[in-house]
């Protein structure tokens, strides 16, 4: 068969690794809330590439930037001073966080936080000494901060980790929201309590704002950093800026973190992660000790500043919480014995399946997929694209902009197909 005639699948299982359960489809295009596939058809995108795609495929602005500033700088070396990455730190210091501290800018998640667990045991090592052993970092089971070695030490998910021994060492997994497990894991080896506000992989697992508490004041009397994973809760995803802020809000509990990660939807698409670490230890990573060759070039810093531009100036935050609202009020007129519960916050939403209900949906049990995997491949088959959470979540990750008419359009398309599944 001649090169041209190979389909993308064929050549993907050929040259690529297969390290990817991929689905059966190619896409060629992408606008907005929607992408076509190779052979021509349109698929409503609520995945936006697993909370990517902050504003959808290809935003103008975004494009605008990419051609603007690849004219004019395209890579620069962290050995000299780049003016693009110090309004970008600026704009997340001063707008996002609004806590002064400072940024480091990277390329994913993962190493973001990465640079997470580097500054917490910095930071230990630097007050205690090497011979105090301060260097446990605490996480939570059910997490996922990453698939570098670091990363997968972090996660509370064996599935992540098996073949890869020996682990890096100082990880602690407690229970998700279990204050007493987490005051009983904590002692004077602990250097660091890292968790999301919002787990995503993990099944859209929101912290409460006790777990908030119980960390924060177990930070102040073991002197541990707090940090916050917001790789896929944060830059707006929830309808604010940060995460654990639209957690809290209306608690009456007010927490805050000592560094927070992000990456994701960051730069819409564009490969970029960062974190903000506080004031007070900002400069425990000082020359030699970080660094990333591509983290934070001008041209990364100036896609995700006209991102996090347009979602400042164009409205975004407050339509996320407009469309929360649309998908509970839609969702709250559906009887299908199938879901259990809508969960999330923002427009980082999980359906919880009725795991039970499911063994009786016909095709299920011979599919061979866990409930959330069957229910995803069913709903792309009828046009619309989410992602598993987990065995028994399905993700919605629509982009922040999306349209009431395109929430429209998913609550029928996924309506449709959990009416076919009612047992």
């Amino acid at each position: 068969m001649k090169e041209s005639q190979q389909t993308t699948a064929d050549l993907m299982d050929r040259y690529v690794l297969g390290n990817y359960g991929r689905f059966p489809i190619a896409f060629s295009r992408g606008e907005g809330s929607y992408l076509w596939s190779e052979e021509g058809r349109r698929y409503l995108d609520f995945s936006s590439g697993v909370a990517v795609c902050a504003l959808g495929h290809c935003p103008p602005g975004m494009q605008e930037a990419l051609r603007r500033q690849a004219a004019e700088l395209i890579h620069c070396s962290n050995l000299y001073h780049v003016r693009a990455q110090a309004e970008l730190a600026r704009f997340v210091v001063e707008t996002m966080m609004e806590i002064p501290g400072k940024v480091f800018f990277c390329n994913s998640g993962a190493e973001a936080n990465d640079g997470l667990i580097k500054l917490a045991r910095k930071r230990a090592y630097d007050k205690y000494g090497a011979a105090a052993g301060k260097n446990e970092v605490i996480t939570c089971q059910q997490s996922f901060h990453g698939r570098t070695l670091g990363g997968i030490a972090a996660t509370g998910q064996p599935k992540v980790k098996t073949g890869f021994d020996p682990l890096l060492p100082g990880f602690l997994h407690v229970p998700f929201n279990d204050v007493a497990a987490l005051r009983e894991a904590v002692t004077e080896k602990t250097c660091a309590i890292l968790f999301e506000p919002v787990q995503g992989e993990g099944g859209i697992n929101t912290a409460t704002p006790e777990y908030f508490a119980a960390a924060a004041a177990l930070r102040d009397e073991f002197d541990l950093l707090l940090m916050f994973d917001e790789v896929q809760c944060g830059a707006g995803r929830t309808g604010d800026w940060c995460g654990w802020r639209s957690v809290l809000k209306g608690s009456g509990i007010s927490v805050e973190p000592d560094a927070v990660s992000w990456a994701k939807g960051f730069a819409g698409g564009f490969p970029m992660g960062s974190f903000w670490a506080s004031e007070t230890h900002a400069g425990v990573l000082g020359p030699g000790s970080h660094g990333s060759t591509f983290g934070g070039t001008p041209l990364a810093c100036a896609v995700a500043m006209a991102v996090l531009g347009e979602i400042e100036s164009g409205g975004v935050l407050e339509n996320v919480k407009t469309q929360n609202a649309r998908i509970r009020e839609g969702v709250a007129k559906w009887d299908f014995p199938v879901i259990r519960e809508l969960r999330g916050v923002g427009l980082l939403l999980g359906f919880v399946l009725d795991t039970e209900r499911m063994s009786g949906v016909d095709g299920f049990l011979e599919s061979g997929n866990t409930p959330s995997l069957f229910v995803v491949n069913r709903a792309r088959e009828a046009g619309l694209l989410t992602v598993p959470a987990g065995e028994n979540v399905v993700r919605w990750l629509p982009p922040l902009n999306v349209s009431a008419g395109e929430v429209d359009e998913a609550l029928a398309l996924f309506g449709g197909v959990l009416a076919g599944m009612s047992v």
